[in-house]
């Protein structure tokens, strides 16, 4: 019964408004939307469930630049992003780009992935696959971090000292505890990861990432995962 989050950030100049403008009005705290069937099914493909994972940290890129990173022909990638476009997991970046060579972002908003209340085998177990595909690549993201990090100089160990951690804490709880525990999470990301959005262009920034997990060690039966 997992169920998987997507965010995105946008660029500050497809949002239609100033920062300053937007920061009157915060998102509203809470999941962001679930996938319906045919995007969860347009998604069900690892070069797709790759390209929506490279756009965030990457920013917007053509499909020739997509098609170097991972391998691919420009044709491949572009045809993807246009099926990722049908279901408005990606757009184009307005103004930017020509008819040959057109320029991909993230769709701002994020999505969700849950195998809860799927109407049949099938669509649970597509549900599980994508989750699982996108953990294999945050999984992917850590370990290269940690190993970047052993050739590193001592001058960018302590530049970054105090800005990275992994933190793990097993406890006891209620389902109603753990839902308590996410919703703080939501109302936490609302009031300080969403506002660092729309910043790719200010001078000294750089692309992070954050995970925060909160999921049951044992099954319904008991049993250790």
């Amino acid at each position: 019964m997992a169920t998987a989050r997507e965010d995105s950030a946008a660029h500050e100049a497809d949002q239609g408004a100033p920062a300053a403008d937007r920061s009157a009005v915060p998102p509203a705290a809470g999941p962001p939307a679930e996938l319906g069937p045919a995007a969860l099914r347009a998604l069900a493909h690892p070069l797709r469930i790759r390209i929506l994972d490279l756009l965030p940290s990457h920013g917007p890129l053509t499909a020739s630049k997509l098609g170097e990173i991972v391998g691919e022909s420009s044709g491949s990638t572009s045809y993807h992003l246009r099926q990722l476009a049908k279901h408005g997991l990606v757009r184009e970046v307005e103004g930017r780009g020509t008819a040959r060579e057109r320029w991909w972002e993230r769709t701002p908003g994020g999505f969700s992935i849950s195998t809860v209340g799927k109407d049949s085998p099938a669509s649970r177990q597509t549900a599980e696959a994508v989750n699982m595909e996108f953990l294999r690549l945050r999984h992917e993201r850590v370990m290269a971090f940690v190993r970047a990090g052993q050739g590193a100089d001592e001058e960018t160990l302590k530049k970054w000292h105090g800005t990275t951690t992994f933190f793990s804490s097993n406890k006891w709880a209620t389902p109603e505890q753990m839902a308590a525990l996410v919703a703080a999470w939501d109302r936490f990301a609302t009031e300080y990861i969403e506002p660092l959005s729309g910043q790719e262009e200010a001078p000294g920034m750089i692309p992070f990432e954050v995970h925060f997990d909160a999921f049951p060690t044992i099954d319904p039966q008991g049993n250790p995962l």
